[in-house]
């Protein structure tokens, strides 16, 4: 039976490589209802995607600046959605 691979999208940023590369670390989710990404605040999720980042960088892009793109992408994320009611509405 012939196999096959399914293909990655082709990631046109670096941020988005970075969004990509926590999301399937499992440090930031989506929420589900809006789309806003999520930080999960999973410190085993981001240590993966640090390493990750520095074994395997996108093409043309030093180590240090993926890693430094990965901790900016995490920064930019809150752990709640700014759409999503909060407890005390």
């Amino acid at each position: 039976m012939l196999m096959t691979r399914d293909r990655r999208t082709a990631i046109r940023t670096l941020r988005g490589w970075a969004i990509s590369l926590l999301q399937e670390a499992g440090a930031i989710r989506e929420c589900e209802e809006h789309g806003w990404m999520q930080d999960r605040a999973d410190p085993h999720a981001r240590e993966r995607a640090f390493d990750i980042a520095r074994r395997d960088p996108p093409p043309g892009i030093s180590q240090a600046e993926a890693v430094a793109e990965v901790r900016d992408v995490l920064e930019s994320i809150g752990d709640t959605c700014p759409e999503c009611p909060t407890e005390s509405d």
